[in-house]
């Protein structure tokens, strides 16, 4: 599957980090302290320098290691983890299970036969549907699919549990916001208004807007504001799929982000609960009735 390596998404985090922490010219990059602030070991942070200095971004010092260059102060291109190879048929198979036209059970020969598979490339698959919560295996022998929110009024229903709990969640007594990662969902929402939101596949556009606003969730210290959007965002992953994607709208909701993080960082947490309020009733406003058209007219 063509999925970017460790090191290659510990580049792209280093790359934004020198960026927005505006790091100077010539500061040292000592491999230890990088692997401890990214919390991965030693040895990703060596393929990542390797890849930031062909970049241009880091260079070589005369006694080793690495050095932040000139050309890291210019601003640098932030991309999204590529569409998996296996997308074409993950979302036949959501679509057809969005659409009443799949059987709550199902075999490994079935699945196979209908969408002409090979045993390795349904495995790919059906290893990440397991891991978006809408298929589990049966003891012995099959699998089975979870329910998921497949109307209208389910989807309506969704968006208004969290206009009840996202902005509370901002303004919890026990809000403690994780900077580090709001940072790399604010580096992913920029690449997205930026342009990436026009061609973006339906599954890279849900996972970085659920990213963020999970990541903000997680803030609250809350554990039912956490649980809650977890499990509202995995029911509503597949309505997200369908094929019907308003790329103006998208950016629209991309821009908004960036103006909560924002909010958030400078720690203007009444505005960005206010900020957050309206931007999910604007984009269920705009989403709900097209994805119930959508999904109701597949019955």
């Amino acid at each position: 599957m063509n999925r970017a390596s460790l090191g290659e998404q510990l580049a792209n985090n280093v790359e934004q980090w020198i960026r927005s922490e505006h790091i100077a010219e010539g500061t040292p990059l000592p491999e230890r302290s990088l692997a401890a602030r990214f919390r991965v070991s030693r040895s990703p942070v060596r393929e990542a320098f390797q890849i930031l200095a062909e970049r241009g971004l880091i260079a070589q010092r005369p006694d080793g290691g690495y050095a932040v260059s000139e050309v890291a102060e210019r601003s640098v291109e932030v991309t999204l983890p590529p569409a998996d190879e296996d997308e074409p048929v993950y979302l036949m198979i959501a679509e057809d299970r969005l659409a009443g036209k799949l059987p709550d059970r199902m075999t490994e020969s079935e699945l196979m036969r209908r969408y002409g598979l090979t045993r390795t490339q349904l495995a790919e698959v059906l290893r990440r549907i397991v891991q978006e919560g809408w298929i589990e295996r049966l003891p012995g022998h099959g699998w089975q699919f979870l329910p998921v929110l497949t109307n209208g009024a389910a989807y309506d229903q969704g968006y208004r549990i969290r206009i009840l709990l996202e902005p509370s969640g901002i303004l919890e007594p026990t809000y403690k916001l994780d900077e580090e990662a709001l940072r790399k969902c604010r580096a992913e929402q920029q690449a997205l208004a930026d342009g990436a939101a026009e061609w973006a596949s339906p599954a890279q556009l849900f996972d970085a807007n659920s990213r963020l606003h999970e990541v903000i969730a997680s803030a609250s210290g809350n554990i039912f504001i956490q649980e809650t959007l977890r499990r509202v965002n995995r029911l509503r992953r597949l309505m997200e799929y369908g094929k019907s994607v308003n790329r103006t709208a998208a950016i629209q909701r991309c821009k908004e982000h960036l103006t909560l993080i924002d909010l958030l960082l400078s720690d203007q947490r009444e505005a960005a609960a206010d900020f957050m309020r309206l931007h999910l009733r604007d984009a269920a406003r705009e989403k709900s009735s097209r994805k119930a058209a959508e999904i109701d007219g597949r019955k």
